[in-house]
């Protein structure tokens, strides 16, 4: 019936005939024009191959020194018996404890910090938590001092738990921020927050840092990822001590904080040196992606991309591993040649 029907049409109405016709060039000459490459909208481009396009944003890297550093003594840790902890401060510091901070003022103290309020003292950030706290010590961290201070939740308080999972309150928040005023003005990190479990009654779990944060004086905030190497490496030296680390202009989660060994050329670094692109293997590798932060890609082949050829994470930006572009390196090597 509809081979009859169309057939009537075509023996009788010219114009539908003229149409059919139009649409079938149209759709020839669209197709062969995205075939070659022309910047026209082809029904038979994918949207991924559309999207990778448009250019991804670079993002502007700078070394920053983090004056803080906190190890905590979990051999023999426990609400009812105290937490030992060792700072490590390139500066003159202030050790702030907080046993039972709250976890929603914790974090309003953070949007604090973002919004408007810099938690560059200890009495600010003690306002911040508008008294969210059970108790509250501090103790005075001498430049490059390495002593332990013993923190106590008093006895009287008559806290023995933080009650069941999920918990309302965090054990302990330990905070480092710089002691003297004229020293703010050196350091971009301005202060330091280490959440810590501590054993209870109700929660036998090992003593542990579970977060760590740092505060910079621009309102931002980053956590601080642990760095993990191979037992191995001779020149590991076990030690938390500060060091610098590469962070962005703006608010980027998990890049900063990561202490790396340094490079014995500056702006570069060692590990992709000698590794070519996962996608062309012509080039080296030189472009970080963020958020995945997968160092697989060249100069050439970022531009290309909107999801990381390694796990198909969406990319916002990136970031170059050595100052020198590619394309420089390859004209020396030509003229070389």
């Amino acid at each position: 019936m509809a081979a009859e029907f169309l057939v009537m049409l075509y023996e009788y109405s010219p114009l539908f005939y003229i149409t059919v016709i139009s649409v079938c060039f149209i759709i020839t000459v669209a197709a062969v024009l995205g075939w070659f490459g022309f910047d026209v909208p082809v029904i038979l481009r994918s949207s991924d191959e559309t999207e990778s396009l448009i250019p991804v944003p670079e993002r502007k890297m700078v070394q920053v020194t983090n004056p803080f550093a906190l190890e905590m003594d979990s051999a023999a840790c426990t609400l009812t018996e105290g937490v030992s902890l060792r700072p490590y401060c390139l500066e003159d510091c202030v050790l702030s404890c907080f046993w039972g901070c709250g976890v929603q003022a914790l974090q309003t103290a953070f949007q604090s910090h973002q919004r408007e309020l810099r938690l560059s003292t200890p009495e600010m950030f003690q306002e911040a938590l508008q008294l969210s706290y059970l108790h509250h010590q501090s103790f005075n961290v001498q430049k490059e001092e390495k002593e332990e201070y013993f923190t106590l939740m008093p006895p009287d308080l008559g806290v023995t738990d933080f009650g069941l999972l999920p918990r309302d309150r965090y054990p302990l928040v330990a905070v480092l921020t710089l002691a003297n005023p004229e020293t703010r003005d050196n350091y971009n990190i301005v202060a330091s927050v280490t959440v810590l479990h501590v054993p209870d009654d109700k929660y036998r779990l090992s003593a542990r840092i579970l977060f760590q944060y740092l505060l910079t004086a621009h309102g931002n905030f980053y956590d601080l990822k642990p760095l993990f190497m191979s037992a191995d490496n001779s020149s590991l030296s076990g030690s938390t001590e500060p060091s610098t680390s590469t962070q962005g202009a703006e608010p980027q989660p998990e890049m900063p904080g990561e202490k790396r060994e340094e490079s014995d050329s500056e702006g570069e670094w060692p590990d992709t040196q000698g590794k070519d692109c996962v996608v062309c293997q012509n080039a080296p590798t030189n472009r970080v992606l963020l958020p995945c932060r997968h160092a697989c890609v060249c100069d050439g082949c970022v531009c290309r991309f909107q999801h990381c050829p390694i796990c198909r994470a969406f990319v916002l930006e990136s970031f170059a591993l050595s100052n020198r572009p590619t394309r420089d390196i390859e004209e020396e090597d030509l003229t070389e040649d």
